[in-house]
């Protein structure tokens, strides 16, 4: 382990054991020190892990706490963005074109690019699902707290009687894999061909372009429509496939760790509901950081940075 890695680490236990002195007052902590204690137990439970396992699993502790630590060689410059309309039918799908377009404009202001990779809408021009490439410097450490269940309530342009819905969408940031970190079988995949719809000009129409790749032992499916060849659809079906393994793969990690230190408070759990759109108070709320911002309109439309900064405090 590098000397860099290794201050890092001693400096974050001596945090850790600093706070479990005090953890018979964890009811009266703020929420931001019950999250940090979180952070800090997975640390204990990694350092734990590193002196006494395996050369292998070593290595691969060391390239977590470089991303954690935030130090060169452990960024994830690539990630993938999924969105999907949850509770809430039409409204829900509009909802999940509204936080696609925040982060849509929320890239250009980090020097990202954002590439969409396969979409479904409904009638109103809402998204049921859209997945898309963000590529820049520390975009997957920037967004990872973005991850889990938004709830928004507001009164719908389409509601005449000016009742409120309350309404979610999943949203989903997957570290991007190379093709050493997650191996996929030929044999694993089930591969069909069809056209692709929607705009694209006469090839898209006439010519069997889109993929949809079943992963058979997870049963995974992966559509991709957006390009015009069926070898370039198939390449980036593999590049959200191997995201979606390796964010399982991470998500189990975690688990193992949470269970071996079951005090471990703050997950994040992608099931949760992590934050409230509120409009009629004109507010978003964290429910993690147990923190509000005002001004909604300027945060829907990309200016995110007050609220990515907070995780990082």
């Amino acid at each position: 382990m590098t000397s860099e890695i290794q201050q890092k680490l001693n400096e974050a236990i001596r945090e850790y054991d600093a706070l479990e002195m005090g953890v018979a007052e964890s009811f009266k902590w703020p929420r931001e020190k019950i999250m940090r204690f979180g952070e800090l137990s997975k640390l204990k439970v990694m350092a734990d892990e590193y002196e006494k396992t395996d050369e292998a699993r070593k290595k691969s502790i060391e390239e977590k706490l470089k991303i954690i630590f935030g130090l060169g060689g452990g960024e994830r410059n690539k990630a993938i963005l999924e969105i999907r309309a949850g509770a809430g039918g039409d409204e829900a799908a509009l909802f999940a074109a509204d936080l696609f377009r925040m982060y849509q404009a929320y890239a250009p202001k980090k020097n990202w690019a954002l590439t969409i990779l396969d979409e479904s809408k409904n009638d109103l021009g809402g998204y049921k699902e859209i997945t898309a490439e963000l590529r820049g410097k520390n975009v997957y450490d920037a967004l990872k707290y973005e991850s889990g269940v938004h709830r928004i309530q507001r009164v719908p342009a389409t509601e005449k009687s000016g009742r409120i819905h309350t309404s979610t969408a999943s949203v989903a940031i997957m570290p991007a894999a190379e093709e050493k970190e997650i191996e996929i079988k030929e044999a694993d995949l089930e591969v069909t061909f069809s056209r692709a719809g929607g705009p694209g000009g006469q090839n898209v129409n006439k010519v069997e372009t889109a993929v949809r790749l079943l992963h058979k032992p997870t049963g995974i499916v992966i559509s991709s429509r957006t390009e015009r060849s069926q070898l370039s659809n198939r390449e980036r079906a593999l590049e959200i496939l191997r995201a979606k393994l390796l964010d399982e793969k991470i998500r189990k990690e975690e688990e193992a760790e949470r269970k071996e230190r079951k005090e471990q408070i703050g997950t994040a759990d992608r099931s949760e509901k992590i934050r409230t759109y509120n409009f009629l108070q004109d507010r978003v709320t964290d429910h993690r950081l147990n923190k509000s911002w005002h001004n909604i309109q300027n945060i829907m439309s990309g200016n995110l940075d007050q609220i990515i900064e907070a995780f990082k405090k």
